[in-house]
């Protein structure tokens, strides 16, 4: 498995830090959050996006993913979420990203069945074009839809490849699945893992890898048993706990970690 972290751990950080500090630290990708506060995000213009695909290409490190903000399972009408989706997917061709993230945004005024449905409809609107320029686009397990079982009402019908599931350890185990529930739910349309770890379930301050109750060598030990070899990514959320400590100074014990785990279950 490849290993990767999310610039939502670094909020605001320039480029070409992000990229030194992944090549530190051993890790062999970015995802990038695409926030209007970020260096990346969707008002950037094609050469700025040429620019970003050649500082990714000369430093060696991938990237992962963009993760972006579009709600596919929101209510009301479709269009502003397929165009917000449609820039997103177009941002990811230009840079060189395999994976767009999207929520499933779900609100209380509907019905979880209604919620399904919104959500299978566009992303199987999007799929269409998102094969035409060649990005597959994942469902995070998160808010409405947090365990594998929630995410497959909506990825189940849409069926097709180009859509697909981002697993959120940290939801799923929120939402009561135990790993090997999640992974036998979400692995045939798994593009990647997300891992993390908090001290409880009332307490998701992020902490560093291995310091908290989340069951991550659990979660790695079934993915390699399975013959699972894709990217795990660390997904440490800074941005939203700034009494957090900084991601900086936990990157390379939390490579380390995962290296472990990964030994431990090969």
């Amino acid at each position: 498995m490849k290993l990767a972290f999310s610039t939502l751990g670094v909020p605001g950080l320039p480029l070409p830090d992000v990229l030194r500090l992944a090549t530190a630290h051993g890790y062999h990708g970015v995802e990038l959050r695409t926030h209007p506060e970020e260096p990346v995000n969707l008002g950037l213009t094609l050469a700025e996006r040429a620019d970003v695909a050649a500082e990714f290409k000369a430093s060696g490190v991938e990237i992962l993913g963009l993760a972006g903000y579009v709600r596919v399972a929101a209510p009301g009408d479709d269009e502003p979420v397929l165009a917000e989706l449609r820039a997103l997917l177009e941002l990811a061709r230009d840079i060189g990203a395999p994976f767009v993230r999207v929520f499933p945004g779900g609100g209380t005024e509907q019905s979880a069945e209604e919620a399904d449905a919104t959500a299978a409809r566009r992303l199987g609107t999007a799929a269409e074009y998102a094969g035409d320029i060649g990005v597959r686009i994942l469902l995070e397990t998160h808010d409405s839809h947090r365990t594998g079982a929630a995410a497959i009402r909506v990825l189940g019908p849409v069926g097709h490849r180009q859509v697909g599931a981002l697993w959120d350890v940290m939801h799923t185990w929120l939402g009561g699945e135990q790993p090997l529930e999640s992974y036998a739910a979400l692995s045939p349309h798994l593009g990647y893992v997300q891992v993390k770890d908090i001290a409880s379930v009332e307490d998701t301050t992020p902490l560093a890898l291995g310091a908290g109750v989340l069951p991550l060598a659990e979660c790695v030990e079934v993915l390699s048993r399975h013959g699972w070899d894709g990217w795990l990514c660390w997904e440490y959320e800074k941005r939203w706990y700034e009494g957090a400590a900084a991601l900086e100074g936990l990157l390379g014990a939390g490579r380390e970690h995962l290296a472990r785990l990964l030994n431990e279950s090969a």
